[in-house]
């Protein structure tokens, strides 16, 4: 019975809580007035160049990070275009399959470094504006350091118009890297003695065949024979795109100057990659004797996937001085099962112009 009772005046406690805490509200949550300085989702800078400090991507033929640099242009209200490159630093940071090769391959092939081009355009198949809303956060000069890092911040809803564009992307692709062979062939059932000698053959007529295992240099048991080569994938790019671009700047009294000012695209992309080329395997057996003999062996017997495809979104600021981010992820032309990826960069700095540099001059 006691504790019935004490259940009975705790659930009362909760029950009259519940008001109190509703009215607990912040006291600086107030309304606030604002004045629009602009609100321009067309005047919008015409060119962006982009430094990569870095990017990851996972990547089963080759795993690799590094830096790049991306530009855009924007004509008028018809097309955009783009043009982007990436490598990676080194071959520690980050070439795996490179740095692999170099410490343990057991083929005399040499190392490719990850290289990746990419140039194409959008034709704005629609490009047009409607009215939305945004949210300006309210920051104080007073706000700085830990009161701001401690602080949920306040927002307003704000009125503005938003540019939507829906696109239609074509471009072209070139990539090339190192890549495990032997784990390319597993991947797909098949194994090192599937790479076989097109010309060469043994006294019984028979093409050489790729070692599967080695001696082992510490002793006796034989170790797996490692084999990596280059690739080498051209193509294309077909899809389509959306994107959403703001541009709108408020001053909101007793705060600090609100602005909006993001550009943000999500495409969907079909992969085609007519070209893609594996470098033959170059071996020499005994090797450092006089009984050393160099063959070329064929990698025809592994597959390839011309076609892919890819999703992703990229994000920047119309600005003079900014930043900016992207991500994507599909299965790219390349070895079978070796194709998934994806891959994350961010882009600082970011520098954008409208290329328009032209001033009135008029007669004294």
């Amino acid at each position: 019975m006691i504790r019935k009772n004490h259940f009975l005046i705790f659930l009362s406690a909760l029950l009259f809580s519940f008001p109190s805490f509703s009215q607990n509200e912040r006291k600086d949550k107030t309304a606030v007035t604002y004045e629009e300085i602009y609100d321009e989702p067309y005047s919008v800078n015409k060119l962006f160049v982009q430094l990569q400090p870095v990017y990851a991507e996972l990547f089963v033929t080759n795993v690799n990070a590094g830096y790049g640099v991306e530009a855009s242009y924007y004509h008028q209200d018809k097309m955009d275009f783009r043009a982007h490159f990436r490598k990676t630093y080194s071959q520690k940071f980050f070439d795996y399959y490179r740095d692999l090769a170099a410490k343990t391959s057991d083929v005399d092939n040499r190392q490719q470094v990850y290289t990746y081009f990419e140039l194409g355009g959008t034709y704005h198949v629609k490009d047009f504006e409607q009215s939305s809303k945004t949210k300006m956060f309210l920051y104080k000069n007073s706000y700085k350091g830990n009161k701001w890092a401690a602080r949920v911040p306040l927002h307003a809803e704000v009125p503005c118009k938003v540019r939507k564009i829906y696109g239609a992307r074509l471009g072209g692709i070139m990539w090339r890297s190192t890549t495990d062979i032997t784990k390319a062939l597993q991947r797909q059932g098949l194994s090192n003695h599937d790479i076989k000698t097109l010309d060469a053959k043994d006294e019984n007529g028979n093409a050489y065949a790729l070692p599967d295992i080695r001696p082992s240099s510490l002793g006796n048991t034989p170790v797996g024979f490692n084999a990596f080569s280059n690739i080498t994938s051209t193509g294309l790019y077909v899809g389509g795109s959306m994107s959403w671009i703001i541009n709108v700047a408020v001053n909101i009294d007793k705060f600090e100057e609100g602005v909006d000012d993001l550009m943000f695209t999500a495409f969907v992309d079909i992969l085609y990659s007519p070209s893609i080329k594996i470098n033959d395997i170059t071996y020499t057996t005994d090797k450092g004797t006089a009984d050393a003999v160099t063959r070329v062996y064929s990698v025809s017997p592994l597959k390839t996937s011309s076609f892919g495809f890819r999703a992703g979104i990229e994000g920047k600021f119309n600005r003079a001085w900014s930043w900016a981010y992207g991500g994507e992820f599909g299965y790219r032309p390349s070895l079978q099962k070796s194709g998934f990826y994806a891959l994350i960069k961010i882009s600082f700095p970011v520098f954008g112009t409208n290329l328009d540099y032209k001033v009135e001059s008029f007669g004294k």
